[in-house]
């Protein structure tokens, strides 16, 4: 069955058509520049296509896609009654769902109301909905939340130490986020490990980074917390911070609380830190030329990376399975030597030459054979993932 996996940003609109039962991709490619100057579709199906066209909205982005994947030229169905599906990243959730959704008349007021929550991104999340609706009428659309795989946390994980009140009024509390890649990793970590019933610790390292400590199936707490900028040191982003901090750089550096969220978003994190690269290739390169700021930052981001897979062993109680996932946790073997480094009292032991040199887009078990804690590289496929959620919800009434 043929699923159409869409994920709208606020300019750009990223699509994959994938038949579910072989896990293939038919077709991929991206709409950039939606409602700006130079507006592409970049394409990937029989052949590889560029097309440049004026693309005002996610309306005539959704158009040029569709077109893409039914020309006889370089698309790969013949009508879009072949597309049984179509699922849609959204960002929130908020507390009105703890899973995917088929999207209704109902359900879609539910996504709107959620968008002060995610306003950089939600917006787009629902327009990608609407012009899909408006461009496939007849195909089930199936809206799929970064945050409903932590909706398992309890109550005491999830709560900030603010006024009750405020928390009820204003939904100010831990949502955590990129719950797709940790839904799919942790499952494949249950599949290798023959068993759901296991302690596991998720690693989600890339520009945006995340921690899920994932018990017997279920999300019990992760690091992102009311937005993405919470927890892990990331590619821009600040992570955890002493909110006074805010207020005291702001007087020192004459800005507003706009700009301040701006710069702890976008100016800080390794790239801050390193006054070189937000990219960990490139931070590798300069701490191996003996830059001392960019051994800095790898060593914070690991240390980082470290600490909450400590707090999440304690807080449930014990560990099985360490998981690295993302581009940083797939690719850069420095960044897990150190997670790891003198944690075998935890029962984490590494094997350093798989370590070095493992496969690449492979899953990979990278522990010792001693190690009491299975650690492993996984790919994530958040796509995928999609994909099966929007053919589980795509019947619901």
């Amino acid at each position: 069955m043929k699923i159409l996996v869409i994920n709208a940003g606020s300019s750009s609109l990223k699509y994959q058509l994938i038949e579910t039962e072989t896990q293939y991709v038919l077709a991929k490619g991206v709409c950039e520049r939606i409602g700006l100057d130079g507006a592409v579709l970049k394409h990937s199906g029989k052949t590889k296509v560029e097309i440049k066209e004026k693309m005002p909205t996610h309306k005539e982005a959704i158009k040029f896609v569709l077109d893409a994947l039914v020309s006889k030229e370089y698309g790969v169905i013949a009508d879009m009654s072949e597309i049984a599906a179509v699922g849609h990243r959204v960002l929130h959730a908020g507390e009105n769902f703890n899973d995917s959704v088929l999207v209704t008349p109902e359900t879609l007021k539910l996504i709107e109301s959620n968008t002060d929550l995610g306003p950089l991104h939600m917006p787009a999340n629902i327009m990608g909905i609407k012009a899909c609706r408006e461009a496939m009428p007849n195909a089930p659309m199936v809206a799929v939340f970064d945050t409903t795989f932590h909706s398992t946390m309890p109550e005491y994980a999830y709560m900030y130490g603010i006024k009750y009140e405020d928390y009820k009024q204003y939904k100010v509390r831990k949502y955590g986020f990129h719950g797709t890649s940790h839904a799919y990793v942790s499952g494949r970590a249950s599949a290798l490990m023959g068993t759901d019933k296991i302690k596991t610790v998720v690693c989600h390292l890339g520009n945006g980074a995340s921690i899920s400590a994932v018990k017997d199936g279920k999300c019990v707490d992760t690091s992102m917390g009311l937005t993405p900028l919470e927890g892990l040191i990331m590619g821009t982003r600040s992570g955890d911070i002493d909110p006074a901090v805010m207020e005291y750089l702001m007087g020192k550096k004459g800005c507003d609380i706009h700009e301040m969220t701006n710069y702890l978003n976008k100016e800080c994190g390794v790239l801050g830190i390193s006054g070189v690269s937000s990219d960990f290739r490139d931070l590798e390169a300069a701490a191996k030329a003996k830059n001392p700021r960019a051994q800095l930052a790898i060593e914070m981001f690991s240390y980082r990376v470290k600490k909450y897979v400590g707090s999440y062993a304690a807080a449930m109680g014990g560990l099985d399975c360490l998981v690295f996932t993302g581009g940083i946790g797939e690719h850069t073997e420095c960044v897990r030597e150190l997670v790891c480094k003198d944690m075998e009292f935890l029962g984490v032991k590494l094997d350093f030459e798989k370590n070095d040199n493992p496969p690449r887009d492979a899953e990979t078990l990278i522990s010792a054979p001693d190690s009491k804690v299975k650690v492993y590289i996984i790919p994530t496929n958040e796509e995928l993932y999609i994909a099966r959620e929007t053919l589980k919800h795509k019947d619901d009434k």
